[in-house]
């Protein structure tokens, strides 16, 4: 056997050892266990010996469960018992699966099936798809607490892994499943299992060549320099070595001067000597740029499609609250459809977790007096509203501080109502606004920077804002109409809805709705003569579908001081959801969807709100908020929103893409890229890459697009990688939307998203763009 086992250089990159080996100190690539900087931590070495926990699902079935993390240190499984330290897995969660650790008894099931003395000793896994929450309960408070702040360390380090470090991570873990026999060697049929993997297949000859290559003592098996050479040549970027050995002219590496000229030429920006010879410093200890740093500098933040400037807050956060655009969600409670599926306070948890400002609850009359919220005249179950409000408390500005908006049908009775306002005033404290923050009526609203921090009601008040100052109090409760979205799913089956048009509204319910006074649309002329700057009207989609067809100059500066609401039609009983860009379009602020719902229009709502510090707002162009402004996005003229680019795109290659049917070794995607432009409807388009047969490793297109854009500051760019299918529909593969104004010019990497908007370890496309103005 072999002995010359020396920490290769992946190895080091990855940070498995927590400092480098001296002397004759030997570290097998695949003999690790421990991963990133944490070998020899007190919060790894509790999660590798693991514990038990109960694990509850109801308030009978309650049972012991043997927990660990596994030695790869990115798999949590568990068992029903631990006998004589030999653990049986029965079930197993990736690490990168994991959303979050909730401390104390934040889930429904442990709000529901625990007592509340057992708070501290309660703890939740939350996972990033449709899983089910892993609720926990610990023997005492402090082993909770090493639960939660030890699995929150190891997420935490997997997550501050770059794109290359995750590569690098995520082929040796697949190394080490290829190693059936733990030996830490790599026999040729662990190779070619090792190939399927990493989601390529190759033919034995080229397999076996591979091999040979790199068998250099003819043992018959791969290890140490070994597997590192292999490693190499199964890593190396031919496109990258083409553009590097363009710009490499300085003893075959690249001068602060070489750089100087691929960043001005070939990424198009504006830079000094000086700022090359930094970026340089970044990732060398030396005055030149190698081709590991140059690879590194791609696979950074400098090297994304992303405009690193773009990813913070970097709007003016100052202008009234209707020059932005909110991201919104429409009947929140809901985790499935709009029938019969369950209403959960986890669904607002996730909402508000990905940055969505404005959410619907829709209020009936629950029994003992409790409201609750559900989609009325439907099976779906329902939550208690207390239960919704507090969720809302703990989760509304943990992503962002700024103004979270609840959107309230309310259907309840009056005495359900006073508790209602009762529970909102309570619960919220501070946070929820209960009067206007100046001193004088207002005539525009404040805006996202005035009101950070705080949530507002959108509901029906009985009287003009104006009473807030002139002192003009209603003593009592009057009727009001009934705002009935739920009814649209009955009329557009043809039944009759079973609800009045009128309902009492309770005065203490009604004294709270502040800024979003909830008000019928007749016409764009009546609201312009009649409704006040904090009245707003919801439409349902046909409606603003039809009316941004007709009158989108008229619909746009009804939008320049005023809020619109639009939601999906009731007739969209699956959840499925509208395409929001037309509504963007016109300079609708509240364009509610279904958040529950992975699909194409919610991919491009994840895009709009990328950046600006995913904070859920984002200002609109200028020509959405100048009143002298005459733009309509369906009959373009001449105005400061026309400036006709042309975009080119060369989708280059793809590296890591995720295998679709873990289950199968053999099963091997055949990728495909879409390339997408949504905007006005003269910018729409779309364009296809040919498939690649039997590769989801390293796939090479390099297939050149272009696209004609005439206003792009409304168009977003989206990405759709699909497994090819020549007998059915091409299964989804991953995703990634960002407004075209974002987008930086010359070779980037783009890291791909799941349906849900979750990043996809390690898979990444390599693209070519230039946006160069039309001649």
């Amino acid at each position: 056997m072999k002995n010359h086992r020396q920490c290769s250089s992946v190895v080091k990159c990855m940070r498995y050892c927590s400092e480098e080996p001296e002397g004759d100190v030997t570290v097998p690539i695949l003999g690790m266990t421990c991963l990133f900087s944490l070998e020899g931590d007190k919060d790894l070495k509790f999660l590798l010996d693991g514990g038990n926990l109960v694990k509850i699902r109801s308030g009978s079935w309650q049972k012991s469960r043997f927990f660990r993390l596994q030695e790869d240190c990115e798999t949590l499984s568990y068992d029903s018992q631990k006998i004589l330290k030999k653990i049986k897995t029965c079930k197993s969660y990736s690490i990168n699966e994991i959303e979050s650790v909730r401390k104390g008894r934040e889930s429904e099931g442990l709000n529901k099936h625990t007592d509340p003395c057992d708070e501290d000793r309660c703890f939740s896994i939350i996972f990033n798809d449709r899983k089910k929450n892993l609720d926990l309960m610990a023997a005492s408070p402090e082993e909770a607490d090493q639960w939660v702040n030890s699995l929150e360390k190891v997420i935490g380090n997997m997550r501050n892994l770059d794109h290359q470090q995750k590569s690098e991570h995520w082929i040796i873990s697949c190394m080490r499943k290829a190693d059936k026999n733990g030996d830490n060697m790599m026999s040729l049929k662990e190779v070619k299992h090792f190939l399927r993997q990493i989601n390529v297949e190759v033919s034995d000859a080229y397999a076996e060549d591979i091999f040979k290559k790199c068998d250099e003592s003819n043992s018959g098996t791969l290890e140490g320099p070994e597997i590192k050479l292999f490693y190499s040549l199964l890593t190396k970027r031919e496109e990258i070595d083409v553009i590097y050995g363009k710009y490499a002219k300085t003893d075959k590496q690249m001068s602060a001067a070489d750089l100087l000229e691929f960043l001005q030429k070939e990424q198009r920006q504006v830079v000094t000597i000086e700022e090359a010879l930094r970026l340089i410093s970044k990732y060398e200890e030396n005055k030149q740029m190698t081709k590991d740093g140059f690879l590194m500098y791609l696979h950074r933040e400098e090297g994304f499609i992303l405009n690193p400037a773009h990813k913070p807050l970097y709007q003016d956060m100052n202008q009234p609250l209707n020059h932005y655009y909110i991201s919104s969600s429409h009947n929140t409670y809901l985790m499935e459809d709009q029938l019969k599926g369950p209403s959960s306070t986890e669904a607002y948890i996730k909402a508000l977790l990905k940055s969505c400002r404005c959410v619907e609850l829709d209020c009936w009359d629950g029994v003992n007096g409790e409201p609750v919220i559900y989609h009325g005249y439907t099976l779906t179950s329902k939550v208690l509203f207390k239960d919704v409000i507090q969720a809302i408390k703990n989760y509304a500005f943990k992503t962002s501080d700024y103004p979270v908006i609840l959107s309230l049908e309310n259907h309840c009775t009056l005495e359900q109502q006073k508790l209602m306002a009762h529970y909102l005033i309570s619960i919220l404290g501070d946070a929820l606004l209960t009067k206007p923050l100046g001193k004088t009526v207002p005539t525009s609203l404040p805006s996202p920077e005035e009101l950070k921090g705080k949530i507002l009601v959108k509901g029906k008040r009985l009287n003009k804002l104006d009473a807030a100052f002139n002192h003009n109090v209603i003593t009592e409760d009057e009727t009001v109409s009934e705002e009935d979205e739920a009814a649209d799913v009955t009329k557009e089956n043809g039944q009759k809805p079973k609800s009045k048009s009128k309902i009492k509204l309770a005065k203490e319910l009604s004294d709270i709705v502040i800024y979003c006074k909830s008000v019928h649309f007749n016409s764009f002329e009546h609201s312009r003569d009649n409704q006040s700057c904090y009245e707003m009207a919801s439409f349902k989609e046909s409606k603003a579908f039809h009316l941004a067809e007709a009158s989108g100059t008229a619909f746009m500066h009804h939008n320049m001081d005023k809020l619109s609401r639009i939601y999906p039609a009731g007739s969209r009983t699956d959840s499925s959801n509208y395409n929001p860009v037309p509504m963007w379009n016109v300079g609708c602020q509240i364009v509610a969807l279904n958040f529950q719902t992975p699909c194409k229009e919610m991919y491009l709502n994840q895009g709009r709100f990328l950046p600006n510090g995913f904070c859920g707002y984002i200002l609109k162009p200028e020509f959405q908020r100048d009143p002298s402004s005459q733009f309509h996005p369906n009959k373009l003229t001449k105005g400061p929103w026309l400036k006709k680019k042309n975009f080119h795109i060369m989708v280059i290659s793809a590296q890591q893409l995720p295998k679709l049917n873990k289950n199968k070794e053999k099963s091997i995607v055949d990728p495909l890229v879409k390339v997408e432009i949504h905007g006005v409807p003269a910018d729409n388009g779309k364009k296809e890459t040919h498939h690649i047969n039997n590769n989801g490793f390293n796939p090479m297109w390099n297939q050149h697009f272009k696209f004609e854009i005439s206003v792009p500051d409304l168009a977003i760019l989206q990405f759709v990688v699909e497994d090819y299918d020549a007998a059915s529909q091409n299964d989804f593969i991953g995703q990634y939307c960002l407004p075209l104004t974002s987008v930086q010019n010359g070779y980037r990497h783009v890291p791909l998203l799941t349906k849900r908007g979750d990043p996809i370890s390690s898979a990444r496309l390599f693209v070519h763009l230039m946006l160069l103005d039309a001649q």
